[in-house]
């Protein structure tokens, strides 16, 4: 008599427990976890990170220390996987739509986005989220896209190695002169009076690490919506948006913001594990991108493979998501940091960044022989804060707090600054203690 596979795997499962038997995975890891903590308090909410007390940290959105729920979910699905690699990896990711772990991490990232699952690829970060969709998208000669001078290297190097390939051009644009006096209108002037005819693709940055100001989105994406009703579907322009330092920071949802592609890492102001990372787009956004890496998350795939046929329906979501085997424990670990920001509450946690912030800009605003390079506008602004002092490179800034055991970081671009970051883990004192450091400086 032939054994099904299903059957072999169930009847392995019961001789290894039956925690492992299908519709019993999802509970027994998390029988595993401890039930997510009060976070009614920012004690409370301090508390769960394992921040060394030496130091004051304010370079945490460079790459998150793991909260308690965020450590507790890793080291379940660690100890899973070490004691039942097979059944826990195949039941995971290949058995079925109620058992796939990475179904239910998007269910958890869409309920914090405002979207749906079905519009989430999950990535390792921000960077290859960015090249997934500018090497996806049907671009071609003639074609221009359009970037601004402000972003980031991995931005700038998933266009300009996009464009290699499809003979598109690329042209940045500056949309201010100084992020500190910018305004929302004139930013959004300078993104119409940017656009062309050969304009395909539109590339912004939501928060900025270079200067800390926060891009007006929802505006920018209405300003295009404006140009695209004058255009036909195969000449729009398209928004991509880099998100990293907004999502986790500020109010807004990624559905509200209007832009096409939104690309992200999650372990900076997500706090959830490193090496996680997601793209959102609706289904036509999905639809209009072309698979770069191989995926293990559409069933299609495999069924066309095996029968020797061409995948069936449009691109989605998960043909985005890349394949191969991941640390899976970090990956499936997403849920915990998504659903901690669930409790803590967004508006809540975006206050609370404004604050400390908001802290931070003015007591370094005050301080004679500092330049604040962050608006002050708490609308133009979230959790960066870029300064120099009179006289001093960024480099002997940090190095210089960092002997008081102050972590600050500098911008890395060509033109760098010295930045103060406060999260959710630190506290208005905190906050005065490293504006005090900086004042030190000013009087050597």
């Amino acid at each position: 008599m032939t054994t099904s596979r299903r059957a072999f795997l169930a009847l392995h499962g019961a001789a290894l427990g039956t925690s492992l038997l299908p519709g019993r995975l999802l509970a027994a890891v998390a029988s595993r976890s401890p039930p997510m903590p009060r976070l009614d308090d920012w004690a409370k909410i301090r508390a769960q990170f394992a921040l060394s007390p030496g130091y004051l940290h304010f370079a945490g959105f460079y790459v998150a220390s793991h909260p308690a729920p965020v450590r507790a979910a890793i080291d379940a699905w660690r100890r899973a996987i070490d004691e039942n690699p097979f059944l826990v990896v195949e039941r995971g990711m290949f058995e079925s739509e109620a058992e796939n772990v990475q179904r239910k991490v998007r269910e958890d990232v869409a309920a914090y986005l405002g979207g749906r699952q079905d519009e989430i690829a999950l990535t390792p970060n921000t960077t290859t989220s960015l090249a997934l969709v500018y090497h996806g998208l049907p671009l071609e000669a003639g074609d221009e896209v359009l970037v601004t001078t402000h972003d980031h290297v991995s931005h700038h190097e998933s266009i300009r190695l996009s464009a290699e390939r499809n003979g598109a051009s690329v042209r940045k644009v500056a949309l201010f002169d100084e992020a500190a006096t910018a305004t929302a209108e004139g930013i959004v002037t300078r993104v119409r009076e940017a656009i062309r005819p050969a304009t395909r693709v539109l590339g912004i940055t939501w928060v900025h690490s270079s200067t800390g100001i926060r891009l007006p989105v929802r505006r920018i994406a209405d300003a295009l919506k404006e140009v695209n009703r004058q255009r036909s579907d195969s000449e729009r322009v398209l928004l991509v948006v880099d998100g990293v330092h907004g999502l986790g920071a500020v109010e807004e949802t990624v559905a509200e913001l209007g832009c096409d592609y939104f690309c992200s890492g999650t372990h900076k102001w997500m706090f959830a594990p490193r090496g996680t990372g997601i793209a959102w787009a609706r289904a036509e956004g999905w639809a209009r991108l072309k698979p770069l890496i191989p995926s293990f998350s559409d069933r299609e795939l495999f069924d066309a493979w095996t029968q020797d046929r061409p995948p069936r329906g449009p691109n989605n979501a998960n043909r985005i998501t890349p394949g191969g085997f991941v640390a899976f424990e970090h990956q499936w670990a997403m849920s915990a940091a998504f659903r901690m920001h669930q409790q803590m509450g967004r508006p809540r946690v975006a206050a609370r960044i404004r604050e400390l912030n908001g802290r931070c800009k003015d007591g370094l605003a005050a301080l004679p022989r500092v330049k604040l390079h962050t608006p002050r506008d708490p609308s133009l602004s979230a959790g960066i804060c870029c300064f120099e002092v009179e006289g001093l490179a960024p480099g002997d800034v940090v190095r210089a707090l960092l002997a008081r055991k102050i972590i600050a970081s500098t911008s890395p671009y060509a033109v760098s600054y010295a930045r103060l970051s406060a999260g959710i883990a630190n506290t208005p004192e905190e906050v005065d203690r490293a504006v005090a450091g900086v004042r030190t400086l000013t009087s050597a």
